[in-house]
């Protein structure tokens, strides 16, 4: 087996962790979904264990994506992007990178509803940084009730309980990139924090305008 070969089979642990990761759901869900057992999921992830077509067959069925966007293969003879979008909650996700690990970016589409929906807060690991491109955006991070508008940004800690929602019913689309580590995005300038807005210090989201 090439080099090459076995680089991709390395990176295909990660990647699985890092796509199970972002879309917030445990080893325990995904073993129910899946028939596949805790263990050997963890396995799968961590690299102890090769994935063999069967485990990579329904983990994408359970996610609901490609094999090659599992495995992350190259695609022979095509240097086009090909984004295939998510659906999940309700909502659109489009992947805009495929590395195994590291910061993973995609692009979300919340949908105009009739009226503004009830939050219902996650958690799950890692750090969160999103930019709002159309729309007004809800961003509810532990007791903070944020609002954020086109051309602005915030980040925060995915640890804390949060949840992403319109504003005013209407259609949002924001960039999100999000870190498994933890590691924050930097950007250059910052607005004074005034008051009613949230602070970076208190643990909630901390939104920042370009």
């Amino acid at each position: 087996m090439d080099q090459a070969m076995e680089n991709v089979l390395d990176a295909v642990g990660p990647r699985l962790r890092a796509v199970r990761r972002a879309r917030g759901i445990t080893l325990a869900e995904l073993s129910a979904t899946t028939g596949v057992s805790e263990s050997t999921l963890s396995r799968l992830e961590s690299g102890r264990r090769r994935a063999t077509l069967e485990l990579l067959l329904h983990l994408s069925h359970a996610y609901d994506v490609p094999l090659d966007d599992l495995v992350g293969a190259p695609r022979a003879g095509d240097s086009r992007v090909h984004l295939k979008p998510i659906r999940r909650f309700g909502m659109t996700f489009v992947p805009l990178s495929r590395r195994p690990g590291g910061t993973q970016a995609f692009k979300m589409i919340i949908p105009a509803v009739p009226k503004p929906l009830e939050p219902t807060p996650q958690t799950h690991e890692g750090f969160e940084w999103l930019y709002v491109l159309n729309g007004t955006l809800r961003l509810v991070v532990g007791e903070r009730d944020t609002t954020v508008q086109a051309d602005e940004v915030a980040e925060f800690d995915t640890s804390l309980p949060h949840w992403l929602g319109s504003a005013d019913g209407g259609a949002v689309e924001l960039l999100i990139l999000f870190d498994l580590q933890g590691v924050r995005a930097h950007i250059p300038a910052e607005r004074p924090t005034s008051p009613g807005r949230p602070s970076s210090s208190s643990g909630g989201p901390r939104r920042r305008e370009r």
